[in-house]
């Protein structure tokens, strides 16, 4: 018989919606300060003291700042246990091509479908530079590439073959010409075939047995045989996304991304077996916040019952099941409206508006990282295949930010160029605002010009 699933409800008409999800969003939030027992003894083990995760990040990038390839070689082995040496820290062109020749082809065929897929659509949102006509003179927003970029692909729980997809591809079709990858030394990072063929089919040789925050510091500062980078993309652990942080100004970042998230939305059109999938998919990350929402409190609990009994089909049933207890909620509201503007105060990287009316409850939405409408387009749509990067904003960062695209890895500049005659229109409002300001060189520096 299966067991019961202890998913918290939330009626909107007696209860406070806004201060039950920010209690949730405090449990996932990215901040670092919360560490378990058994971290507590592992940071001891490795650091002689117990050091919050933000505290580890700290020390490591500038110990690597400052050792290089000494500091990140050490780090790999106290850390995760890998006797790795300068000559051996990047994967070999030989190993490469000898996973890609062992890949099975089906699998090489779906990544190259996939590539595709990603290339036109990020291809169609690709910047073109803009030219502005004034008299006397133009106007130019010119869009160059960056020159190289690191990608962090995870390797702890499972390997990640999409996330090379989804990060490096935008990259390429920008015209970035470097892409260094860094994933942990494990049999689900650097180790793993299936991650080693799909970079070496997508053109990309550079590949680093690193991973967490030594890796990130190691792509950030540079070190021996490892080219600092411009800007670092991808997913990852907790320490992943501090070091991110901690680097940001060094270099660019995507995003300091805390676990993934999914907002359901459902009605009397939404199949429950649909949902049930959809809340799973979500909550097998672990941990991973499903939330599902809806104004029939029939549809809801048909729903939950699914749920229960399709999670004894899930492979991460108990990982699941955890996240679903911890981290997910099912919110009854008024009608569609709330569960509209409930949406958007969450602001979710994922959401599936499994409805009649998608497109209509789409609109009434502006904070989300990717929309998924109607019962047939599930979030893995996104993850896997679509075209749109599955690096996505999460913990409600999708208010301003937004998923990662082609144009993340442009610089913009503008070019201005005018004669005389173009000068002296602005020359007026050039001078009022540099008097104002008590910038006289500003001033005559236009002056001297049109004497």
């Amino acid at each position: 018989m299966a067991k019961h699933l202890a998913i918290t409800w939330i009626d909107s008409r007696e209860e406070n919606v806004g201060q039950k999800m920010a209690e949730l969003r405090e449990k996932l939030s990215p901040r670092g300060d919360i560490v378990s027992t058994a971290g507590r003894q592992r940071t001891v083990e490795i650091f002689g003291e117990p050091l919050t995760p933000q505290q580890i990040v700290e020390k490591v990038c500038k110990e690597i700042d400052k050792n290089g390839i000494a500091a990140l070689l050490d780090y790999n082995r106290r850390i995760d246990k890998a006797e790795i040496t300068q000559e051996t820290l990047r994967v070999s062109l030989a190993e490469l091509e000898a996973a890609h020749r062992q890949a099975d082809p089906a699998f090489l065929q779906s990544i190259r479908n996939i590539r595709d897929n990603i290339r036109v659509f990020q291809t169609a949102i690709l910047h073109k530079d803009i030219r502005v006509e004034r008299p006397g003179g133009s106007l130019v927003e010119r869009y160059r590439p960056m020159r190289r970029v690191g990608i962090c692909v995870p390797g702890g729980a499972a390997a990640y073959p999409s996330t090379v997809l989804m990060t490096a591809v935008p990259a390429q079709v920008a015209g970035v010409k470097e892409l260094a990858v860094m994933a942990p030394p494990t049999d689900f990072g650097s180790k793993n075939p299936d991650l080693l063929a799909t970079c070496f089919e997508l053109g990309m040789t550079e590949v680093y047995r690193m991973g967490g925050a030594q890796g990130v510091a190691a792509l950030a500062y540079g070190v021996e045989g490892v080219p600092k980078v411009d800007k670092i993309v991808g997913p990852g652990n907790l320490f992943v996304a501090l070091a991110k942080r901690y680097v940001f100004g060094e270099v660019d970042i995507d995003s300091i991304a805390g676990p993934s998230e999914v907002v359901v939305i459902v009605d009397e059109s939404t199949q429950a077996d649909y949902t049930a999938y959809d809340m799973l998919a979500q909550a097998e990350h672990a941990p991973g916040a499903s939330l599902l929402i809806g104004w029939n409190e029939k549809v809801l609990k048909n729903a939950v019952a699914a749920i229960e009994k399709q999670l004894e089909k899930v492979e991460r049933r108990e990982l699941a099941r955890q996240s679903l207890e911890e981290f997910g909620a099912v919110i009854l509201t008024r009608d569609a409206d709330e569960a509209c503007r409930i949406t958007d105060s969450i602001a979710p990287e994922h959401l599936h508006i499994a409805t009649q009316n998608a497109e209509e409850l789409a609109e009434k939405i502006l904070c989300a990282g990717a929309i998924f409408l109607g019962n047939d387009t599930p979030v893995a749509v996104g993850d896997y295949a679509a075209g749109p990067s599955h690096v996505l904003p999460t913990s409600g960062t999708a208010r301003f930010a937004s998923g990662l695209t082609c144009n993340d890895f442009l610089r913009a500049n503008s070019l201005l160029r005018f004669d005389k005659t173009g000068l002296k229109r602005m020359a007026g409002d050039i001078r009022l605002l540099a008097a104002k300001e008590g910038l006289t060189a500003h001033r005559e520096s236009v002056d001297i010009r049109l004497k």
